[in-house]
């Protein structure tokens, strides 16, 4: 604690001893409110490593442990771990950048302990302290005002701009400002039992949308789940009946769940964590890692006014004279005025800093009010009084302003009228103390603009030319959220006040949310209602806000977006929070989404072209009653002919507007490349399987050969089986050479490099996926003659009769796939060419 001076006001009778205070923070009865919407390292741990997928490849890898099988049951849970790695970190590391950010925005309160003001942290103050509020001083408890007078400015819990005038005995709210004035609060209600508190307590919890391409990978992946599980107890009650060990059903287990694409949930949190870091840079801080994709497919956003779109803090637009002085000395009056009153305001501190003029010491003094609406300060300079024109009107008779203030609230400015009296001696109180008007001479129109945000009109330009409509709900006045909505240069159109929604039903609140740019005077509860509304016509909303009184629209819109400088709880219930209080950065935020779909999109061309084809393998091959096509060793290939292919695509991608139709484009792709790819490889297979079981353990196979597959299968020559299984491992071998090389080569197909590849879609120019192609033949054909890497994927060495049967494969692959692509065959066998 730090001691900030004695307090002369009831020193000594008022507030707690530093014993008590220290007594009742023991006791529980401290002001530290509960969180629970930031989860805990543990909890964060916990859900990324112990989802269902991952929960089914670390059984798999248990039991091939289990059985010895170290490298199949690494290649099994390989993925999961760095999937979960990779998801947790990004989402600890949003909650380390947050708690700083909260950490460094805590500023400190003024209690009296021992009779004096003493500075202490927000959480340090307990039930029964007495705070001492200044201008510029958050409210952080709720509390009636023992003594003095507070103009508390509520914008963050109410959405008024206007500041409410409180007089001893009226309660100041946590969350709310001090804007003018200065007094003491009780703290009665700390903590949980806080209005800011309570209101938000419905809204502290974790919930998070699905984005559309997570609930589509969420689809895919289960519909392959269920194919897998059929295909699985088709192919182990087989293995059933031929008496099968327990290890071999354990590996066909492991290969059989390797078609489910686990890599793309790898795939998805890697590209979500590289999105969220270049968002970050960019300033806004992604705290659920799906929103960086999410905010790509918003096509509405909502913002509040103040705080959002304005800075809260008002400029001097012009001053008007209507009176008998030059605008000089009226500047030179008013600045006077606004730089010498002690109960500063937004109005008066925008005054003194655009006008000149000196402080001076104050003879008397009427604060502004909301109740007066009006204000005077005498000085030896005179007497001036300020207030708005409806306020004063009675005093100044015969004055024809009324033109001139209508032209100018009509552009959504705040409009004053300066004045002085006609008598300059006559009293500002009555007998009774309470503030009068005397007669005044009108000297000057004084006109405030809120303050744009830099950048706003920019942005907003930007997110109508992409298409994203902007809805501007705030709680001030509809005619002047409008005025400023234009300034920023929207379409504001015809405002409508939250009183208009109150007896609408849900179709016709719908209808009125559609064709209207900007609400005024929306309470916190309609906020979430037009949210409700908007979701219900099928948009995909962002909302952004910075006050408690958002909180609950953030949780209820796609993508919740919030601003630093705003309420603590605002940053707590955020999808994104925007670190510089610039909306702009929602842009490259958006721009960082979209890329990031369009890469997982082909990605998942890739993903799903590859399981396909192995599912369709191993039933073919089954059928035939030619061995099992895969081990686990060589699903683990996987890695070099999918996974570091996307990881690139991924990385590569150019932001596209997300695709509605998905799904059909996937599978216009993929099931012609897996029924091409997977035909061609089981006849790669049973090529090999069937020259191989002819040959392999007669006199006619050179003992060196016999030797080599004795050391693969790790069967004697001698057993019985030997010869299948020496068949099968060749077989296994040539097939996935040639699905490695078509897995490569399909990548062509995907981004073309040029005319001669663009059998699925047009050129792009860009030249690094064909080399990426060309490196990764030559990293795999390598692969292929080194005899530690072979014996790892569970690979033959290189043989003359493995490339001899893949080679033509593949260039018979190549053409009919093509053919099928630029010619549409699929299309036109079902009928729906066009």
């Amino acid at each position: 604690m730090q001691s900030t001076g004695t307090t002369d006001r009831a020193a000594g009778t008022w507030g707690l001893t530093s014993a008590e205070a220290q007594a009742r923070l023991r006791r529980g009865e401290g002001n530290t409110a509960p969180r629970g919407s930031s989860r805990g390292y543990a909890q964060i741990l916990r859900t990324n490593v112990f989802n269902l997928f991952n929960t089914i490849l670390f059984t798999i890898g248990a039991a091939l442990l289990a059985l010895g099988r170290y490298s199949d049951a690494v290649t099994s849970v390989g993925l999961g771990l760095v999937n979960a790695a990779i998801s947790a970190v990004q989402e600890i590391r949003a909650k380390r950048k947050l708690d700083r950010l909260q950490l460094l925005s805590r500023g400190t309160v003024t209690v009296v302990r021992d009779g004096r003001d003493v500075a202490v942290l927000p959480h340090e103050v307990v039930r029964g302290d007495v705070l001492h509020v200044r201008p510029g001083d958050q409210v952080v408890v709720d509390g009636p005002l023992l003594e003095g007078a507070v103009e508390a400015d509520e914008s963050l819990l109410t959405g008024e701009s206007d500041p409410q005038p409180k007089r001893s005995g009226d309660d100041l709210l946590s969350g709310s400002f001090a804007a003018g004035g200065e007094g003491w609060q009780l703290a009665r209600d700390v903590g949980g039992a806080s209005y800011a508190s309570r209101l938000t307590a419905d809204v502290r919890r974790v919930s998070t949308d699905a984005t559309p391409l997570q609930r589509r990978i969420d689809f895919v992946v289960r519909l392959v789940m269920v194919l897998v599980a059929l295909m699985s107890a088709t192919i182990l009650l087989q293995a059933a009946l031929e008496g099968f060990s327990v290890e071999r059903v354990v590996q066909t287990t492991a290969v059989l769940s390797g078609l489910v694409p686990y890599g793309l949930f790898f795939l998805v949190a890697l590209a979500y964590t590289v999105g969220a870091a270049a968002s970050a840079r960019d300033g806004a801080l992604v705290q659920q890692v799906n929103a960086v994709e999410s905010i790509s497919n918003v096509d509405v956003v909502c913002t509040d006014k103040t705080g959002t779109l304005t800075t809260g803090r008002l400029t001097l637009a012009e001053v008007v004279p209507v009176g008998p002085l030059p605008q000089d000395e009226v500047e030179r009056l008013v600045g006077t005025a606004a730089a010498s009153t002690a109960a500063a305001n937004l109005t008066s501190t925008a005054l003194a800093a655009a006008l000149p003029g000196q402080q001076r010491p104050v003879l008397e003094e009427v604060p502004f009010s909301s109740a007066l609406r009006w204000s005077a300060v005498r000085t030896d300079d005179g007497v001036l009084v300020l207030g708005a024109p409806d306020s004063l009107a009675p005093a100044v008779p015969g004055a024809e302003l009324t033109d001139a203030v209508t032209a100018r609230t009509a552009q959504g400015l705040r409009v004053l009228v300066a004045a002085r009296p006609v008598d300059p001696a006559a009293p500002l109180r009555d007998d009774g103390g309470r503030a009068r008007l005397p007669d005044l001479e009108p000297l000057a129109l004084v006109v405030l603009a809120d303050e744009l945000r830099p950048g706003v009109p920019g942005t907003i330009a930007r997110f109508t030319a992409d298409g994203v409509d902007l809805k501007v709900v705030s709680g001030d006045d509809p005619r002047t959220v409008a005025a400023l909505a234009r300034q920023a240069g929207m379409a504001a159109g015809d405002p409508v006040s939250g009183a208009e929604l109150e007896a609408l039903t849900d179709a016709e609140l719908d209808a009125l949310v559609a064709r209207t740019a900007v609400f005024g005077r929306i309470a916190p509860e309609q906020k979430e209602r037009l949210v409700d509304s908007l979701r219900r016509q099928g948009r995909y909303v962002a909302m952004i806000g910075d006050g408690v009184n958002d909180a609950r629209a953030l949780k209820r819109a796609q993508v919740g977006v919030a601003m630093r400088s705003g309420s603590a709880v605002t940053r707590d219930v955020a999808d994104i929070v925007l670190t510089d209080d610039a909306i702009g950065a929602l842009l490259p935020a958006q721009h960082e989404g979209r890329r990031i779909i369009t890469g997982i999109g082909t990605s998942m061309q890739v993903f799903l072209a590859r399981v396909g084809t192995q599912g369709l393998v191993i039933v073919a091959v089954t059928m035939l009653g030619l061995g099992f096509p895969y081990s686990p060793a060589q699903v683990g290939l996987t890695l070099l002919t999918v996974g570091v292919p996307t990881l690139f695509l991924t990385t590569w991608a150019r932001p596209q507007r997300p695709d509605p139709h998905l799904l059909t484009s996937l599978w216009r792709f993929v099931v012609p490349a897996m029924v091409v790819t997977a035909a061609a490889g089981v006849g790669v297979y049973a090529t090999l399987y069937t020259a191989l079981i002819e040959v392999v353990g007669t006199a006619r196979t050179p003992e060196e050969v016999v030797a080599a597959f004795e050391r693969y299968t790790g069967v004697a020559s001698s057993d019985v089986g030997f010869a299948e299984a020496a068949a099968t491992i060749g077989a296994q071998t040539g097939l996935s050479t040639f699905v490695s090389y078509a897995a490569f080569l399909l990548i062509l197909f995907l981004r073309p490099p040029n005319r001669f590849f663009a059998s699925w879609t047009d050129p792009d120019g860009d030249r690094r996926p064909a080399l990426l192609v060309a490196g990764l033949v030559v990293a795999f054909t390598g692969l292929l003659f080194v005899p530690v890497l072979t014996d790892y994927f569970g690979l033959t060495d290189a043989a003359d009769p493995v490339f001899a049967t893949v080679l033509p494969a593949l260039l018979l692959w190549f053409a009919v796939l093509s053919a099928v692509y630029r010619f549409r065959l699929l299309e036109r066998a079902l009928g729906i060419a066009d």
